[in-house]
């Protein structure tokens, strides 16, 4: 059985993440990379992150890291809820 709610949002941002990429990367799970998107605002820049030519879930977590840098802002409760959600539901 999987860990539960109250377990899971006890624990740091960085280990949710960790958690949840490690199961999207064995089940080879590319759309939760690319669905994490989603909650992070436009970069000022204009840089997409090279979104348009990453293909495999190794380079989604590659281009996640350089896009966050781990650094969530204002989106982490949303991240932290797709990184529980993800846990919870996969």
């Amino acid at each position: 059985m999987g860990a539960t709610f109250a377990e899971l949002d006890a624990l740091s941002t960085e280990e949710l993440r960790e958690r949840a990429f490690a199961r999207a990367r064995d089940k080879v799970d590319l759309p939760f990379f690319w669905s994490l998107f989603e909650h992070l605002p436009a970069r000022e820049d204009g840089d997409d992150g090279g979104l348009g030519v990453q293909s495999t879930v190794d380079d989604a977590a590659a281009v996640w890291r350089d896009a966050t840098g781990h650094d969530y802002g204002e989106q982490e409760p949303l991240i932290r809820a797709a990184f529980i959600d993800y846990l919870i539901n996969n």
